[in-house]
């Protein structure tokens, strides 16, 4: 291999130079070819030259064959002076970093065979005479550039044209017919742009065609149903991510040669033709995202694909895994989202070659199947979000190749295997939201290796020991919601590698280790509600990388590190730690320094106290004077409802609101008025006077107490006390100084962008997951709208106004009810039957997401029985989601918000049992946001 630079340029009876993949560096000569007048064949490709592309190319008069790929250049435009090279007939330029348009020159080169400028940041419009002179066009690849404009039809012209490669670019309008008279043609790319349209009748009759990419476009229609499939020859044919409809017709067997078909994210229905099973040499078949129904003999005429590697039908429709699963040589089988109930077969242990198994978010019962041992090839299974019962078999310690496990969000029982750790080849374990009981075995935190670990929301308990340390590959670890006590193991801080540590929910007794500073990758940290004590240590100012802490409901004392990371975190990181002090801004106390304290304490406190020592024994005194009891007409019933010791007086709600003036009102509701005022604490909140008028006040009030004494979460209103008797009922609750997400959506003065109403969601998200998976009875919401979601200072969405909420009691899943909730967000089986469970929350939210971001409210005057706001949408998705886009959006994201969208429809299908979980909403929505901001 060479390395170093090229001295000599000049060698004029040089006619071959090859000097490819070798570490050559330097700048190339701008003026090369006066060097090498004569020179046939120039490849240089895969060197780390730098500067400039060498500009004059005309004085290599007899050049044939150039070949720079992945040379590096400094962005640069294509030298005019490459047309010139009259007689070259092969130009490969991929990967070096090019710019704007192609040199119209080049499209004159008669003597072209071979062009390929893929990967670089070529743009402009291919011109529409551009095949007129390439009669020996063979290959013209510009894949992975940024052309737009149409295809021209003029592409006929190349009549020689073998390899047409025009993907991951901005084509728009439709696919040349013209396509269809190249008789030559064997690779058609063109996926990834904005194609419209359907795939011309010709394409599809081209009989030398063995590669046709159209994935990733805006195609449209219905595949012909006679369609002949004139492909002889074809092996791998990619539609997926288009809007076809229809049935996918039986006629596709004719292409007997295929070995890869991906027809999935279309729009396809009907019945799995069974003609799939005369492609016998089919290796990879995926049609996901469909709306597909498989039956029994769908799979089962697969098992004559003997070559079959590779399956994916996931969100499809599918009732059962029929037993003669066992008989396909599958090595990828991917079912997720597809309505499958019932048992997981023993006889899926017979795919001796399986290597990944995705079932994920069915409706899958029974236990995991203890023949599951005999996979011993098996790396990857997920069996999440499911209904799966029984233990963790020990059979699944006998897969020693497993590497994922996801077992997530099913109804698993028992203790943790001591077996898992000796399954070394596991890099990611995610079992949360189970019904696990036991500890966490020893054996356990042998797993060297593992990357994530997720055990959350079970009943883990036991302590974590100091051979924590020993996961020293550790990414993610969440134990949060579970038992685990005692003390935070010091040892963590070895786990260097740790991005991602919750321990949130748990019954941690101890200070935070200063040791935790020392753990520079930590990005997300959650201790909170637990009973930590001591201070915050100042060594988590080191923490760089963190970007999300909460400390919340814990017992925490002493001055919040105002360093690092700590100068972006907010008041809800620290909340109910009543003992901590710092920035105003952290909604804390100030520090004072020692000497000030005990001045303090001198001058202003101990007169204080001996005064109201004075004040008590007056009373007592005048009480036993007037022989009875004087008691507070209206008294807090907090501690008896809320258990918080706050207590505010009657007197001070009036004081603290003008006398409930108008001046003060925030606004008013089915059960009462809402009115803003500062305590004598000078802290401003807000207060929910109910009409007592109303028959159902009473029940409101208590409803929302009840709901509101044991939920925590930073998206939920917090009540700060009550106050009530016979003629006067009210709630106390933090002040949300930016009001509510109605007013910032439909008042004139207020606007929300892309991405703020995307973060209120996923509050709002969040807030309803622990409503109804993370509090210990499950709480449905029942009137979740815009109105009810309220934003603080820094625009994190707080769901409030529990006034009609229902409890879940254990094994519930639903109940019933005769309070309305407001017309426009109500769930179907809400308003007919008064059917309530968590899903009429999902419903209200789907709802809510689908007006956060077109703007228009569900009751809106142009809908009726004929037109809703759901069926407006679902309409709008075969087109564009853009024609029912709020208009402040118009420009923006129109990608997530077509994905947004879908997630609003599957949130309110009309089958509860369809509709999506909370926790797969929060996860959706965040997975969007991170590739927004990247």
């Amino acid at each position: 291999m060479l390395t170093g630079n090229i001295l000599m340029f000049n060698n004029t009876s040089l006619q071959y130079l090859y000097l490819g993949d070798n570490n050559l560096t330097g700048i190339l000569p701008s003026n090369v070819c006066k060097g090498f007048q004569n020179i046939r064949l120039l490849y240089l490709y895969l060197n780390d030259f730098s500067g400039e592309m060498p500009k004059v190319w005309r004085y290599c008069k007899e050049l044939e064959d150039l070949e720079l790929t992945g040379i590096h250049f400094d962005k640069e435009r294509m030298p005019p002076d490459i047309g010139k090279l009259a007689k070259l007939k092969y130009l490969y330029l991929p990967s070096t970093n090019l710019q704007g348009e192609i040199p119209f020159s080049l499209f004159n080169m008669s003597s072209l065979i071979e062009v390929n400028l893929e990967n670089n940041n070529l743009n402009g419009s291919l011109p529409h005479k551009m095949c007129h002179q390439l009669p020996q066009l063979e290959m013209f690849a510009l894949q992975s550039n940024d052309y737009g404009g149409v295809i021209p039809r003029s592409i006929e012209n190349c009549t020689s044209l073998q390899n047409l490669t025009l993907g991951d670019n901005f084509f728009t309008g439709s696919i040349p017919m013209e396509i269809g008279h190249l008789n030559q043609l064997q690779y058609l790319e063109l996926g990834n742009n904005s194609l419209s349209g359907h795939i011309p009748s010709k394409i599809l009759n081209i009989s030398t065609l063995k590669v046709l990419i159209i994935s990733q476009n805006d195609l449209s229609g219905m595949l012909p149903s006679n369609m002949e499939f004139g492909f002889p020859n074809l092996q791998q044919l990619y539609i997926y991510e288009n809007n076809y409809v229809g049935k996918i017709p039986d006629s596709i067997s004719n292409a007997s040669n295929l070995v890869q078909l991906d027809l999935s994210d279309n729009q396809f229905t009907g019945i799995i033709p069974n003609s799939f099973g005369d492609l016998t040499v089919i290796e990879f078949l995926s049609i996901a995202g469909n709306n597909l129904t498989l039956i029994e003999d769908s799979l089962t005429s697969l098992t004559s694909c003997t070559y079959l590697a590779y399956l994916d039908v996931s969100e499809n429709r599918l009732s059962k895994l029929p037993k003669s699963i066992g008989n396909l040589s599958l090595e990828n089988f991917m079912a997720d989202s597809c309505g499958i109930n019932g048992n997981i077969p023993s006889e899926i242990a017979n795919m001796s070659n399986l290597i990944q198994l995705s079932l994920s978010k069915n409706d899958l019962n029974g236990s995991i199947p203890s023949t599951i041992k005999r996979s011993n090839q098996l790396q990857y299974l997920d069996l999440s979000y499911n209904e799966l019962q029984g233990s963790i078999v020990h059979e699944l310690c006998e897969v020693s190749s497993l590497s994922e496990l996801y077992l997530t969000s099913n109804k698993l029982f028992g203790v943790l295997p001591t077996c898992l750790g000796n399954m070394t080849s596991l890099r990611k374990l995610h079992i949360g939201s189970n019904k696990l009981t036991s500890m966490i075995p020893f054996s356990f935190w042998n797993l060297q290796d593992i990357l994530e670990v997720n055990l959350s929301s079970n009943a883990l308990i036991g302590n974590l020991p100091p051979d924590i340390k020993n996961l020293r590959a550790l990414v993610l670890l969440d134990l949060s919601k579970n038992q685990i006590s005692s003390n935070i193991p010091t040892a963590i801080s070895l786990l260097r590698t740790l991005e991602t540590l919750s321990l949130a929910n748990n019954k941690l007794n101890c200070p935070i280790p200063t040791s935790l500073g020392e753990m520079f990758s930590l990005s997300f940290l959650d201790l909170s509600q637990n009973f930590i004590n001591g201070v915050i240590p100042n060594s988590l100012e080191s923490l760089s990388s963190l970007k999300y802490i909460n400390l919340s409901y814990n017992r925490l004392q002493g001055e919040i590190p105002d360093g690092g990371p700590f100068k972006s975190f907010t008041a809800q990181s620290f909340m109910h730690n009543d003992a901590l002090c710092g920035n105003p801004r952290l909604q804390v106390h100030l520090c004072m320094k020692k000497s000030k304290k005990k001045k303090f304490l001198i001058k202003i406190v101990l007169p204080i106290i001996v005064g109201l020592g004075i004040l008590v024994v007056a009373c007592i005194i005048l009480g036993i004077h007037k022989k009875k009891k004087v008691e507070n007409p209206l008294k807090s019933d907090l501690s008896a409802t809320l258990g918080v010791p706050r207590r505010i007086s009657y007197y001070e709600l009036v004081k603290a609101t003008n006398g409930f003036s108008d001046s003060n009102l925030l606004g008013r509701g089915g059960f009462g008025s809402v009115y803003q005022g500062m305590l004598s604490s000078g802290k401003m909140v807000a207060i929910k006077v109910l009409d007592l008028t109303l028959e159902a006040t009473s029940r409101s009030f208590d409803a929302e107490c009840n709901a509101m004494r044991n939920l925590r979460h930073r998206n939920l209103v917090q009540v700060i006390s009550s106050c009530s008797n016979e003629d006067f009922k009210s709630l106390v609750m933090e002040f949300m100084s930016n009001g509510s997400v109605e007013k910032w959506l439909y008042s004139e003065n207020y606007c929300l962008n892309f991405l703020q109403r995307l973060n209120i969601m996923i509050d709002v998200a969040s807030a309803l997951e622990y409503l109804h998976h993370g509090s210990s009875i499950p709480v449905v919401h029942c009137d979740l709208k815009p109105s009810n979601v309220l934003l603080d200072e820094d625009m994190v969405a707080h769901v409030s106004d529990f006034g009609i909420s229902k409890f879940l009691d254990e094994g519930q899943s639903k109940t019933h009810t005769q309070t309305l909730a407001t017309l426009g967000y109500v769930a179907p089986e809400y308003g007919s039957k008064g059917v309530i469970s968590v899903k009429g929350d999902v419903y209200s939210y789907g709802i809510m997401l689908m007006e956060m971001f077109t703007g228009k409210k569900p009751t809106n005057e142009m809908f009726s029985e004929e037109l809703t706001l759901k069926t407006w949408i679902s309409e709008s998705m075969v087109n564009s989601v853009m024609e029912v886009v709020d208009y402040n959006l118009v420009s923006q994201h129109e990608k997530e918000l077509h994905e947004i969208l879908a997630l609003a429809l599957n949130c309110c299908a009309d089958s509860p049992e369809a509709r999506i979980k909370m926790t797969d909403v929060t996860a959706l929505l965040i997975k969007i946001k991170t590739l927004v901001m990247r």
